[in-house]
């Protein structure tokens, strides 16, 4: 086969992949599934498309169609090829304003596609929680909704045409027919026309009629994708007098890929929502009351009604991102309903939510009743939409498990029918999560499995068939949004009967007669217990690391990747992860790749050492460390961390290459260097003298090598006068770290600080210490970096409280004390670590925090106006910080400070020193952060903390950027 792969990618316009590495990554989805494919296509066109279709037919292959790869049920697992067209079909191809419908390429970003339609004062309505990266191609074939499903129902109602490829390579605009339209196509002597024949007879036929009418979910239940939707076909004209036209729309829509490849979509949109609205959060004692709270809740006429229960709750507590997101939560409620209202104005709002509030307490239910008006409401539903990750978070082998959690039922059987499936669980001692569409009838359910154990792949499969009977006795649908796929298509046969599953059966023959569209989904689909990610039964290994990762293991820490792809946002998106991703927009640069990649050799490598291969290295290249996954991803998988830990293991079977070695111990190269400085900075300031040394070290030519300062920062400090001697009483004492970066290269920026700090009236301390260790750690060189870590903690141990804390100039420094030292020191020194990890802050951390306190006053700085731009640190974004600079930077009167909406700079320390990566690092700079600061006005100031994006800014658009100790000096009175 592997000739024959060969002479496809030459017929290809766009790639073809089928080593090893790219097969693994693409082995999986958001599901528990697992199928390594042939081959992974990303399709530049029509005319590779119609290559890849012959080369299936002629080769007795298939195409899995993929787009963000995001689905929980194992849709884009195969063992085919996996057509990727998240990469080229991302185009909007038209907008009609006045006839309200816009034409897409099925790689369209659901988000991203509002974002253009909102100048034209259109909306596209069906969202999903993953709606920052879902795209429009993989919503029509799971046919997707979510929280405002109420109102806008799913894909399938804003489905208006379809451009697609049938099995034999034609190509078809599927759309509304009259009946003479309709009649025309039944008479086409082409596959079209076998499609629209068969139709025509089986909907005709009065037996199969009766059948559907009589075992599918029943038309009150609107969130409905249970198998083929012959059902809606049925009550279309000409099967239905006086229905809406017949259009095979609504068959693709939730077809799952399987019928025909998506070229094209033309999609209703819907006026953009003009009225204010705010959240109604009401807090609830048991999950009972919740639920029957939600059918007052909907009298009120809601645009949404959401749940979330006390254990998606708890575990928002624990995540960086998602604690801040807490701020409406009061108490421990044991569910909370989300209830979005308009109105006119906020007075109208507070009216409408009144009445809600009135009628809940007339009914003795409900305890707290928040209303989230504003820019808040979206920091609500981030919360919400991030619970599918957050379950992951769960430490051990112990997982809510997507199994049942689609389940649709009429909104009014909700509260019996969870009361029934809970007795179900209870008979298996198991509980589960309970969140999301309450309004629609659908609530995700996750019961806690073990799916590593023979017992938990077992009962994976028995609670399925007995909760299927269930959502039959109350004619529900299986699927209410995130389809059948590998977990649902085994019981669509008990769900809608088998006459009706023959029909579908008969469908997929005539559309696919060769199988080569997705197959194993909807018709002929596994047993849902087969091809998961883990093998029952599986041991696993003992892999030795120098990082702790608490309760879990490094493989766990991996695993906790559950799929979602929260990492495969755009910066139009905002955010930071994954800034390698943003720029190449290839699946091999995500977070979730390397997760992907750790799992699978960490679980299935025959190596002494695990750790000890290439693919891992290839995978892991362009991880920039940036740290935002540690807050961004919902599952919280710390990616810097695991790619510091394999480096070092892949150093122990490899040795470490010079350049690393030269720039984990940067300051000691640094420190040898410094007594030199005036003959270092003319070596690596000369045009060629630096090109050479550039060479050796791998650096890119187009960077300037950082100069080295004629004297220490820790030598000036020494020497200079120290104002807190004697009578002089100093507001605080602060321990002072002199980090390598300061201590060597920006000893002016050192001074300020310092200097800065005493004029305020605080004594500034600085004791001998270690380096931080921040190179050697972003390097992989761990055992090195713990030694670092172990004497700084044995250093501050005993001089650490919380009115002397120790602050920094360079972020990325400090936060070692706080993030990685508590997962590096030796156990003995685990306790000291943890307790001094809170009291060594940034230096905008301490100001704010003297602010606050009333240490430090307005009055002290000038009261000129002055407009900042700033750009963040990744590591202060990654503990939500950014907020805090802003505010310090804003304590002069009359500073305007903006946050740029840039993600990582795109240097990273010494990422974007390395010749190899200079190009992905000018582009991710061009993503915002560049164009940012071009555009300023020429009186702005650009503030940046960190050292690395100061370069970074000025060799990408030659503006200087500032610290933030250099604005509040240059501000600060006399």
């Amino acid at each position: 086969m592997e000739e024959q792969l060969l002479l496809l990618s030459e017929e290809l316009h766009g790639e073809l992949f089928w080593d090893e590495k790219m097969r693994l990554l693409y082995a999986t989805d958001a599901s528990a599934y697992r199928e390594l494919p042939l081959a992974v296509a990303y399709p530049r066109d029509k005319h590779d498309l119609r290559v890849l279709i012959d080369f299936a037919r002629t080769n007795g292959t298939s195409l899995i169609p993929r787009t963000a790869g995001t689905s929980l049920a194992g849709q884009v697992v195969g063992a085919g090829i996996v057509v990727d067209v998240s990469k080229y079909f991302t185009e909007i191809l038209e907008v009609n304003e006045e006839a309200s419908w816009v034409r897409v390429q099925p790689g369209v970003i659901r988000d991203e596609l509002n974002m253009f339609l909102k100048p034209h004062r259109l909306y596209f309505g069906p969202e999903t929680s993953t709606a920052n990266r879902a795209m429009i191609g993989g919503m029509v074939g799971n046919n997707s909704c979510g929280s405002n499903s109420l109102i806008y129902g799913s894909a399938r109602e804003h489905t208006i045409e379809v451009q697609a490829l049938l099995s034999d390579g034609s190509e078809v605009t599927f759309k509304a027919l009259t009946y003479d339209e309709f009649d025309r196509k039944c008479n086409q002597g082409d596959l079209e026309g076998q499609l629209y024949k068969q139709c025509r007879s089986l909907l005709s036929n009065y037996r199969n009629q009766e059948e559907i009418r009589a075992h599918f979910p029943k038309p009150s239940v609107h969130r409905r994708n249970t198998g083929y939707a012959i059902d809606l076909l049925l009550e279309t004209d000409p099967f239905t007098a006086g229905k809406e036209p017949f259009n095979f729309c609504k068959l693709i829509c939730g077809s799952e890929g399987t019928l025909a490849f998506i070229t094209e979509i033309k999609l209703h949109v819907d006026p953009l929502p003009s009225l204010p609205s705010g959240l109604l959060c009401v807090h609830f004692h048991t999950l009972k009351d919740a639920l029957q709270g939600n059918l007052i809740v909907l009298k009120h006429k809601p645009l949404v009604s959401e749940l979330m229960d006390h254990y998606i709750l708890e575990r928002t507590k624990d995540n960086l991102e998602q604690s801040k997101n807490r701020f409406f939560v009061s108490g421990e409620p044991q569910a909370i309903l989300i209830a979005e209202y308009d109105g006119v104005d906020e007075a109208a709002i507070r009216a409408k939510v009144a009445e809600v509030e009135a009628d809940l307490l007339a009914h003795g239910i409900g305890y707290h009743f928040p209303l989230v008006l504003g820019a808040a409401k979206k920091n609500v539903w981030d919360l919400r939409k991030a619970g599918l990750g957050l379950l992951s978070n769960v430490p051990g082998d112990d997982k809510p498990v997507a199994v049942i959690e689609d389940t649709a039922v009429d909104v009014a059987d909700l509260p019996a029918y969870i009361a029934d499936f809970n007795i179900i669980l209870e008979k298996y001692k198991l509980y589960a999560v309970h969140y999301a569409h309450a309004a629609t009838g659908e609530l995700h359910l996750r019961p806690i499995i073990n799916l590593k154990t023979q017992e938990g792949n077992e009962l994976f499969r028995e609670i399925a068939l007995e909760i299927a009977h269930l959502v039959k006795k109350y004619k529900g649908s299986l699927s209410g949004e995130h389809g059948d796929g590998r977990l649902r298509g085994e019981f669509i046969p008990l769900m809608i009967g088998d006459h009706n599953y023959a029909l579908l059966k008969e469908i997929k023959k005539t559309w696919d007669p060769l199988g080569i569209f997705n197959p194993g989904k909807i018709v002929d689909t596994p047993a849902m217990n087969t091809f998961l990610r883990y093998k029952p039964g599986q041991q696993e290994r003992t892999i030795k690391t120098v990082f702790r990762y608490g309760p879990q293991t490094v493989l766990q820490h991996a695993e906790q990747c559950n799929g979602s792809g929260d990492c495969r946002k755009s910066h139009l998106s905002g955010g930071t992860m994954c800034p390698s991703y943003m720029a190449t927009k290839n699946e091999k640069d995500t977070t979730r790749a390397r997760a992907n990649i750790l799992r699978e050799m960490l679980t299935n490598s025959e190596k002494a050492n695990p750790f000890d291969h290439q693919e891992i290295k290839e995978v892991m290249d362009l991880c920039l460390s940036c740290k935002a996954c540690k807050s961004e991803c919902p599952s919280s998988v710390d990616m810097a961390k695991l790619k510091a830990e394999f480096l070092q293991g892949y150093y122990d079977s490899h040795g470490v290459p010079f350049r690393s070695r030269m720039i984990g111990h940067v300051d000691a190269m640094t420190k040898l260097m410094q007594p030199i400085a005036g003959l270092y900075n003319v070596v690596a300031g000369n045009k060629y003298t630096s090109r050479l040394v550039k060479n050796i070290l791998g650096f890119a030519p187009e960077r300037e090598i950082p100069k080295i300062a004629s004297t220490t920062l820790r030598k000036w400090f020494q020497q200079k006068d120290k104002p807190f001697v004697g009578n002089r009483k100093a507001i605080k004492s602060v321990y002072f770290f002199c980090d390598e970066f300061t201590n060597f290269n920006e000893v002016e920026l050192g001074k300020k600080a310092i200097l800065l700090l005493e004029r305020l009236g605080y004594e500034v301390l600085m004791v001998p210490h270690a380096f931080s260790g921040r190179a050697l750690i972003s390097k992989g060189l761990l055992r090195d970096a713990k030694k670092l870590a172990n004497k700084n903690v044995e250093i501050f141990r005993d001089r650490l409280d919380k009115d002397t804390q120790l602050l920094a100039v360079e972020p990325s420094t400090i936060l070692t004390f706080r993030d990685e030292y508590v997962d590096l020191v030796d156990d003995h020194l685990l306790a000291d670590a943890e307790r001094i990890a809170p009291l060594a802050v940034t230096f905008e951390e301490y100001i704010l925090q003297e602010f606050e306190q009333g240490h430090i006053s307005s009055a002290q700085f000038d009261d000129q106006a002055q407009d900042i731009l700033l750009h963040g640190h990744c590591q202060q974004k990654a503990w939500g910080l950014l907020p805090t600079v802003s505010k310090v930077l804003g304590i002069p009167s009359n500073y305007n400070v903006k946050q740029i909406p840039s993600g990582c700079c795109g240097m990273a320390g010494s990422f974007g020193y390395e010749k190899e990566h200079y190009a992905l690092s000018q582009q991710i700079g061009e993503l915002v952060l560049f164009p940012a600061v071009r555009g300023k006005a020429d009186t702005t100031i650009v503030a940046a903390p960190g050292s690395s994006c100061r370069h970074q800014i000025k060799d990408g658009t030659g503006v200087i950027a500032q610290h933030p100790i250099e604005i509040l000096w240059k501000a600060l009175k006399g």
